[in-house]
């Protein structure tokens, strides 16, 4: 299931997407981990893989739909998925300057503003970047306040006026797509400026990074009709579905970052001898290398399974609206896991400045934070469990999404609203399709929580509680993780001895977030006995134990390792 680049055996039937993957793997490789941790060290603007992308038309292809490019050139999650993951499985800052073109796209391509279609993809095929301007310095992620203005004058056009914060790209985008509010009628609108301009004020870099990360401010800027993306609640819609659409991607960053984190570990583990033994001979190393795998694989599982439901997506089918933050919220702070479970083996090698794990351990921490913290991601979960648990619906059993097409729906999203009206497939014909020890006693878990959300459900003050919402979040995100996981097992063949270790760390966590939820503060008396109930020990299983870390981790020994 793992990425290994050297031995990359995804023969994918896109033969142009094949040789973007080749060549991309060839850049990176080529490069060495020396250089790439040199430019990390000072610093340095990533220009030769700018260059890169554009000497072989990377961007142009992967995120320009067919109308706006040439046959190769498509709008293709499943190609975006696997691509983000090979960019952060070098580094960070590579995948995030194709994440915030990807977001800066988004206004674009969802608007109905031809000219600007046309602009973008022609941009695209010369080798630029885009930004998206949302964030601002006073107000971060609360859009509502946003002080960014777009004038009316008597001509037709319009001035701009205010600042974005956050802004990557922001430093070489002729594109960026920024939100506002209309100054005569406080309707919101979103429109694009171009860095290049004298009344564009390229402030500053808010990071110390290669990535360059910006403060931009509009000193008066003309914008004409041409330059307009959407108005009014069009416009709203049209950034909250770019960041539905951006934020996927995070999930596959945290996967790429910590697989090529987990070959370092490994390799370093297996080689080094302390008392008289190799490290990975010490069994609570063995425990600390088994439980990062198996939470990796899990990660790579549902993004992948996610993606699938991103693809089938319709007026019909909004699933993907759960799916997505979930992979936004969950893989991330997995990946953070699985980092310092890792980091806990290999101990003071993880700051040594010649690794790639050094640059991991720091960069893995941004991507729960980026495009809506996990707060706010949970809090949008949470609005999802109604009818997830209690109202399910018939949908058409959905086979894996890896073919070649337009992902036309994802711009055409329509209102980013009605929420709670969005139904789901029952959960339960994913888990009573597998009966390994540890998932029957997730079922049991699962149960529970079920019963507290009928018999002790959450007050009215118990609503308005974030604190409280947070850790049932928790636990209700452990189900819909557990539901891909396990339909995702079955589509890629996992050996069952796997997944049962999966279920393993899924019953340790549901234990440890429903002692949480058992420990707030405002809590009932029944919710605290349901939650004690929740609390459970998981199936040990010495032999699957031993067959994962025989087979699947200590096999990843010796399996890659970056030139200098």
């Amino acid at each position: 299931m793992l990425l290994n680049p050297t031995k990359y055996d995804i023969k994918h039937s896109d033969k142009r997407f094949q040789e973007i993957v080749e060549k991309t793997i060839n850049f990176f490789e080529s490069k060495g981990l020396a250089k790439i941790k040199e430019d990390d060290k000072h610093r340095i603007w990533y220009a030769d893989f700018l260059e890169f992308v554009k000497k072989e038309a990377i961007f142009a292809t992967l995120l320009r739909p067919t109308e706006y490019g040439d046959p190769d050139s498509r709008w293709d999650t499943w190609r975006i998925a696997h691509y983000s993951e090979i960019l952060a499985f070098y580094g960070l800052a590579y995948w995030y300057t194709w994440q915030v073109s990807i977001l800066g796209l988004g206004p674009i391509w969802m608007s109905k503003n031809e000219h600007l279609k046309q602009l973008a993809g022609k941009q695209l095929q010369e080798g630029e970047v885009f930004a998206f301007g949302l964030s601002e310095k006073a107000h971060g992620a609360d859009i509502y306040s946003t002080e960014m203005s777009l004038k009316p004058l008597e001509d037709g056009t319009y001035l701009a006026n205010g600042s974005k914060y956050y802004i990557g790209n922001g430093n070489v985008a002729k594109l960026v797509s920024t939100f506002g509010k209309m100054t005569d009628s406080g309707d919101y609108v979103a429109f694009v400026a171009n860095y290049q301009h004298e009344n564009y004020e390229c402030v500053k870099n808010i990071v110390s990074s290669q990535s360059y990360v910006a403060e931009y401010a509009l000193n008066d800027y003309p914008i004409e009709e041409q330059d307009i993306l959407a108005k009014g609640q069009e416009a709203w819609d049209t950034v909250l579905n770019t960041v539905n659409v951006g934020k996927y991607n995070l999930g596959w960053a945290s996967i790429g970052m910590s697989t090529h984190a987990m070959y370092e570990a490994i390799d370093h583990a297996s080689k080094r001898s302390l008392y008289n033994m190799y490290v990975t001979d010490f069994p609570h190393v063995k425990q600390l290398f088994v439980d990062a795998y198996s939470r990796l694989i899990a990660m790579k599982l549902f993004a992948l399974r996610a993606a699938d439901y991103m693809r089938v997506a319709g007026p019909d089918d909004r699933r993907y609206l759960l799916f997505n933050p979930v992979v936004k919220m969950k893989v991330t702070t997995q990946g953070e896991e699985v980092i310092d479970l890792l980091w806990d083996v290999i101990a003071a090698k993880g700051f040594e400045k010649d690794t790639f794990f050094e640059m991991a351990a720091r960069d893995i921490r941004a991507l729960p934070k980026l495009e809506g913290t996990v707060h706010v991601n949970v809090a949008l979960i949470v609005k999802f469990m109604a009818n997830y648990f209690f109202k399910p619906a018939e949908f058409s059993a959905v086979a894996t999404q890896s073919q070649t097409a337009n992902d036309d729906f994802l711009f055409n999203q329509g209102a980013a609203r009605g929420l709670g009206k969005i139904q789901f497939h029952n959960y339960r014909l994913a888990y009573d399709s597998m009966n390994l020890p540890n998932i029957r006693l997730f079922k049991r878990q699962i149960r529970l929580l079920k019963l507290l959300l009928i018999m002790a459900k959450p007050n009215q003050a118990q609503r308005k509680d974030v604190d409280f919402l947070l850790s049932l979040g928790e636990l209700f995100t452990l189900v819909v993780y557990g539901q891909l996981i396990i339909e995702n097992a079955k589509i890629y063949n996992l050996e069952d001895n796997l997944l049962d270790q999966i279920f393993d760390f899924m019953v340790r966590d549901f234990s440890k977030f429903a002692l949480q939820l058992y420990s707030k503060t405002g809590s009932t008396k029944r919710q605290m006995r349901l939650c004690s109930m929740m609390i459970k020990k998981p199936v040990i299983n010495k032999r699957c134990f031993d067959w994962v870390w025989n087979n699947e981790v200590y096999a990843l020994k010796d399996q890659y390792k970056m030139r200098d």
